[in-house]
């Protein structure tokens, strides 16, 4: 098995609906939830770049971008096509930071928040 990243990424405690990931071509490997049916922990994937969804958890002080009140990080996204997968994206209900666009150290890239908050910078070398 080769290294890779899997970052988790937190969500409000008492989320029920994550089809936005989904719907922007994440494949949902499992989905645990709690009592209530809100989700505590889910594995994605896009591609082969896994990566968790995660409520929040009180005895790490982990924070979801809401509550952080801004950006608790950016997940990189290298894929074959920026704007296809922008689109996507838009169309999942994402909301867009920067269009698509070429940049002298050689990537096309562009930034979207998901609805939790979270930063998506979508890449590609050119």
């Amino acid at each position: 098995m080769a290294t890779h990243f899997a970052p988790e990424l937190h969500i409000p405690n008492g989320t029920f609906n994550i089809d936005f990931y989904t719907r922007m071509g994440a494949t949902e490997h499992f989905c645990f939830r709690n009592e209530d049916g809100s989700i505590h922990v889910a594995e994605l994937e896009i591609d082969g770049a896994i990566f968790h969804l995660h409520e929040t958890m009180r005895w790490m002080n982990a924070l979801e971008p809401v509550a952080a009140r801004g950006v608790t990080a950016v997940i990189g996204l290298f894929v074959e096509a920026v704007d296809a997968f922008m689109q996507r994206a838009m169309e999942a209900g994402a909301t867009e930071i920067s269009p698509a666009k070429n940049y002298e150290y050689g990537y096309r890239q562009g930034m979207f928040k998901d609805p939790f908050g979270h930063y998506w910078q979508i890449q590609q070398k050119i």
